[in-house]
């Protein structure tokens, strides 16, 4: 029954979701159409409650029922603070020397209150990260009875709704590219968890049992280190676990299979694939790079379905736009319109059956960069920046900038914020609000 239960919660309409399971969602794309969200606030304005969080974690807050799971880490030495925006130099080779404390948090969502606060790990840390990572920035899965929690360099760790440990998945720490650490959260499906680990020395994608977190399968990876996460295509034609990479991005079947692969992303990926209308879309867009593709992938494909940087398709890639994609976020489909927010402040949008482009970049206000990944509500698009502020756009085919919300100074954003029912979870780096009606 449990698992019936969680197989409709990933189907039900996008208006009648009350939970947040996942990064962006059940279907991974940050849509709510709930309309007792509020699109304006401020620190005090529609503000349920805030509560302040210790340490640092860049991982999203999910939500079930009545709980908001989050994880964060607490360093008992000094952390140097990030500046915001994009810039050079915040590679950190050096591995602190410091005590850590890696938690899982968990509030009540009508008040705030933290409910319980678990310690799963204590000591220093086995790897480096970059100066604006974090050691808690996968984001937690839960299926409604326990919630997993992943830790890149440490491991997995599945804990019921009290914050009791049922098992735990030790990962080895493994370099990555400069250093900058890792990011890619897990992924549920049906009794199986799926955990990519991209790094420089012994990538793989692992299959997990969710009850036991015994390993069902691994298969190793060519890849060197990536920061987006998996996803599950549920098409047509069959399910696949969908993984992008800067060498390649590959396609599996439940098995570990591959099943087909394609060149030509960015030379460093991030941002999560999502799905609808029987199209995939995948993006790369490091911003230092001339190609950074976004992509239209149809279900069935097979083999090698790379296109060259001369053409635009082929029998699979429906389409592809070769410097369209952004760096950190991932891009937003919502009213037959594809929505891309570049890092450095600027929106576009494309028509999702063809690619051709609706309007250019249009420029927001007000702000040094954007890492978090858009959402929409109610006809608007809503970009949170790293300052803190909310640029809401109206949803249409001409660019309309509605108004700004700005949280406090010490308010860094660079978490992807959760819909809930009638909650919108913002969380920061000194903070996690509840703005609602």
């Amino acid at each position: 029954m449990r698992i019936l239960i969680f197989s409709l919660a990933l189907f039900l309409p996008l208006t009648a979701q009350e939970n947040w399971p996942a990064f962006r969602g059940a279907e991974s794309r940050g849509i709510s159409e709930n309309p007792n969200i509020p699109d304006t606030w401020s620190t005090t304005k529609n503000v349920a409650w805030k509560t302040d969080i210790p340490g640092r974690g860049w991982s999203s807050p999910i939500v079930w029922g009545k709980k908001v799971f989050l994880t964060t880490v607490v360093n008992e030495g000094e952390t140097e603070s990030p500046k915001k925006g994009l810039y050079f130099g915040g590679n950190r080779l050096k591995i602190p020397d410091t005590n850590h404390l890696w938690k899982v948090l968990c509030l009540d969502l009508e008040s705030g209150k933290i409910l319980w606060d678990k310690d799963v790990h204590k000591g220093k840390p086995k790897s480096s990260i970059h100066l604006k990572n974090s050691y808690a920035s996968e984001t937690p899965v839960t299926d409604g009875e326990l919630v997993y929690c992943y830790f890149g360099s440490l491991g997995l760790f599945a804990m019921d709704f009290h914050g009791k440990v049922v098992w735990s998945h030790e990962v080895p720490p493994y370099k990555t590219r400069y250093g900058w650490g890792t990011s890619s959260s897990p992924v549920l499906h049906k009794d199986r968890l799926y955990l990519v680990n991209d790094n420089d020395e012994k990538s793989s994608l692992l299959a997990l049992d969710k009850k036991t977190g015994k390993e069902i399968w691994r298969s190793p990876r060519e890849e060197k280190s990536n920061w987006s996460n998996p996803y599950i295509w549920e098409n047509k034609k069959r399910t696949e676990i969908i993984v992008p990479g800067s060498g390649r991005t590959r396609s599996y079947d439940l098995d570990g299979k591959e099943l087909w692969s394609f060149k030509g992303m960015s030379s460093i990926t991030i941002a999560t694939p999502y799905a609808h209308d029987g199209l995939l879309y995948i993006s790369s867009g490091y911003v230092g790079d001339f190609k950074r593709p976004l992509y239209a992938i149809k279900p069935g494909a097979k083999g090698d379905i790379s296109v060259t940087s001369k053409k635009t398709s082929n029998e699979f890639v429906a389409w592809s736009s070769w410097k369209a994609a952004p760096y950190n976020p991932s891009t937003l489909l919502y009213q037959d319109q594809v929505y891309v927010l570049l890092d450095r402040g600027y929106l576009s949008a494309y028509k999702p059956k063809t690619g051709e482009e609706i309007y250019g970049k249009q420029r927001l206000p007000g702000s040094t960069g954007f890492t978090a990944s858009p959402w929409a509500n109610q006809g608007k698009i809503f970009c949170f920046n790293e300052d803190g502020g909310t640029n809401v756009c109206k949803a249409g085919e001409s660019f309309e900038l509605l108004h700004t919300n700005q949280l406090a100074e010490d308010d860094m954003g660079m978490a992807t914020p959760a819909l809930a029912g009638k909650n919108l979870l913002i969380r920061t780096s000194a903070r996690i609000y509840c703005i609602r009606k």
